[in-house]
């Protein structure tokens, strides 16, 4: 064996070599312009979510909850009417860089409160549902043909996945949520359980064409575990589909937040939300529209983000398509 030649344990058979194909990735990533610009705005927002959470819950720099009467419906880069008092009470330099709601409360820190709340929705949910979702796909691709009685693994399972399919995603969540005590943990929770479906297909559909690879066979014949068969060499070369999918169910996810938090049965006061601070702006459209404008554009601007980001990585991970843009 050469030293350039990666060294494997004795009865192993080597994991496909796809170094050849990582250079390419990021250089075409970054040609796309719109995904890059995404992949930026993504950073920003993370960024932002985190600063959110220590600025408005650790140190309380921007107060979140506070009344303030005589400053309502303030417009955006006006002046506290109440002047310059000591923080947590004061909006940011006496000004309200994004106004002020029905109550006074300073709509800059709520969107900052927010970002938090809405990102960190859309990644737990979505990390629930690629568990589920792999696990499932995992073993429906592998032990397809193993015998349950008169049915296969693959057969239950997939009949499983479209009978979950049949419902609409979103009238079953509203059911669920309206059935359970409103918490940040139980959107969570119910979002990542009811969106697996999809990650279940696309890592089916890619076990069932890796385990007649041959790096696969060899492994089997060399007598290596079936576990490690599975989590060591073909579930990496089956994540690219799934880390695509994943990058857009965010969005999905945050959207579906939003959309609940709307209706009244999403994440509840004293926490901001997106998708509550433009149910509270929605009867202020007229009056005060920064209410409403504010976290739409910010909603606007979070999936779009996602949904190019996702649009980058599948064109990069998939070598037809670096061919063609090429």
């Amino acid at each position: 064996m050469s030293a350039a030649q990666p060294q494997t344990m004795a009865g192993e058979a080597p994991a496909p070599d796809l170094a050849g194909e990582a250079p390419a990735f990021w250089p075409t990533f970054w040609q796309n312009r719109l995904a890059a610009a995404g992949a930026v705005v993504l950073v920003v927002l993370l960024g932002l979510a985190i600063a959110g959470k220590a600025l408005t819950e650790w140190w309380i720099v921007f107060d979140t909850e506070t009344i303030r009467l005589p400053d309502k419906f303030k417009p955006p880069l006006s002046e506290a009417a109440t002047g310059m008092i000591p923080a947590p009470d004061a909006p940011v330099f006496g000004h309200y860089l994004l106004g002020t709601d029905e109550l006074g409360r300073d709509v800059f820190a709520r969107m900052l409160q927010g970002s938090f709340v809405s990102l960190s929705i859309g990644f737990v949910a979505v990390g629930i549902s690629v568990l589920i979702g792999t696990a499932l796909g995992a073993l429906a691709g592998f032990y397809g043909n193993l015998r349950l009685g008169i049915i296969t693994v693959d057969t239950l399972i997939m009949r499983f996945t479209d009978t979950m399919m049949c419902f609409p995603t979103f009238f079953l969540i509203l059911t669920v949520v309206a059935l359970l005590p409103p918490s940040i943990y139980n959107i969570m929770i119910v979002i990542g359980l009811t969106s697996w479906t999809g990650t279940a297909r696309f890592v089916r559909a890619e076990f069932l064409s890796l385990r007649e690879r041959d790096f696969v066979v060899a492994a089997q014949a060399l007598g290596v575990p079936e576990i490690r068969i599975m989590f060591r060499h073909m579930l990496p070369n089956a994540m690219a589909p799934v880390l695509v999918s994943a990058t857009i169910d965010v969005a999905s996810a945050i959207l579906t937040e939003s959309a609940l938090s709307f209706l009244g049965f999403g994440v509840q006061p004293p926490y901001a939300t997106w998708g509550n601070i433009l149910a509270d702006g929605k009867d202020f459209i007229f009056d005060a529209p920064w209410l409403f404008f504010i976290p739409g554009f910010a909603i606007l601007i979070v999936v779009l983000a996602f949904n190019l980001v996702g649009e980058g990585l599948r064109e990069a991970l998939n070598p037809g398509l670096r061919t063609r843009r090429a």
